[in-house]
């Protein structure tokens, strides 16, 4: 395993729509667990291929425990509701804009095996899934924002969650 650099906003490969997996072999395999290493180094909540400047359809989300979830040809079957919260990118590093995302997703993806399964999330696994997904057709999160939010916007923003659930 080995931890690959992470390609930042600028880098053509991050705007490319990603090939679909074919071949479910090593090669494979040692990309899932180089983006797993990758991603837990760099501390972020998920990574797609794109990203390590793979152009396939792969990606892998930090889970609950520290388990990841390794998804391979993934496609949204359904979602709905909505949230809007700050959103940040491992390509667009030291950056938070506002995106509104739905609150409920479900998706089908294959193992690194080529074997199909269903999972679905809600609120930060919705928004984890549609932030990768959208790598793999080329797009950032960016596109969503009107502006970069402030350091006091963001401590703004978290600041009033926080007395939201305190309320509860």
């Amino acid at each position: 395993m080995a931890i690959r650099k992470i390609v930042t906003q600028g880098d053509d490969r991050l705007s490319k729509k990603c090939r679909t997996v074919t071949d479910f072999n090593q090669r494979l395999h040692d990309l899932l667990d180089d983006m797993k290493e990758t991603l837990t180094e760099a501390q972020g909540v998920g990574l797609a291929a794109p990203q390590v400047g793979v152009l396939r359809r792969v990606v892998v989300i930090a889970g609950e425990d520290e388990d990841m979830l390794e998804l391979v040809n993934p496609r949204i079957l359904e979602q709905s509701g909505e949230q809007s919260g700050p959103e940040g990118c491992l390509s667009v590093p030291g950056k938070w804009g506002m995106v509104t995302r739905p609150n409920f997703v479900r998706i089908e993806a294959q193992d690194r095996y080529g074997d199909w399964f269903e999972v679905e999330g809600e609120e930060l696994m919705a928004r984890c899934f549609c932030h990768e997904i959208e790598h793999l057709d080329g797009h950032l999160y960016v596109e969503h924002i009107d502006h970069f939010l402030t350091e006091e916007e963001l401590d703004a923003y978290y600041a009033e969650q926080e007395a939201q659930e305190e309320e509860k």
